[in-house]
């Protein structure tokens, strides 16, 4: 198994940040297998889906609404609502397994991979990818 791990800005705001390019530079190169994309972090996690036409800002902006922000959350430390940040990766998991064909990525046309981070505590994150040859 080859694996790395990177360090990404998410900043003090939920965001859902696009790391197809990583990834891709990653497994290029490596032939036939499987990437494992992980996030090691108990409030965030790996999407895959269609950015460009606003879905990215429509997934934050219903995590929000789904999660909000206020005091019903038994976690209560860091900012507000961060109770929510901790529910986050039962919904959207802290990991993805993607094929990979002759070194490229097996994504459909309009997928992308995504770091989704609903934490305004925590400005940076790691991420480990794994390839896995056939």
């Amino acid at each position: 198994m080859d694996t790395e791990v990177f360090r990404i800005r998410t900043g003090d705001a939920p965001s859902a940040a696009d790391i197809t390019g990583r990834v891709a530079a990653f497994v290029r190169g490596k032939g036939d297998g499987l990437v494992s994309v992980f996030v090691p972090h108990a409030t965030a996690g790996v999407a895959i889906i269609e950015t460009g036409a606003g879905s990215d800002r429509d997934l934050i902006r219903h995590l929000d609404e789904l999660f909000p922000r206020d005091s019903r959350w038994r976690h209560r430390h860091g900012a507000p609502g961060h109770g929510a940040d901790h529910v986050l990766p039962a919904f959207v998991s802290p990991s993805a397994v993607i094929p990979v064909v002759d070194g490229v990525m097996a994504l459909g046309t309009w997928q992308s991979v995504l770091l989704v981070d609903t934490n305004r505590d925590n400005h940076h994150r790691s991420v480990r990818v794994s390839f896995i040859s056939a």
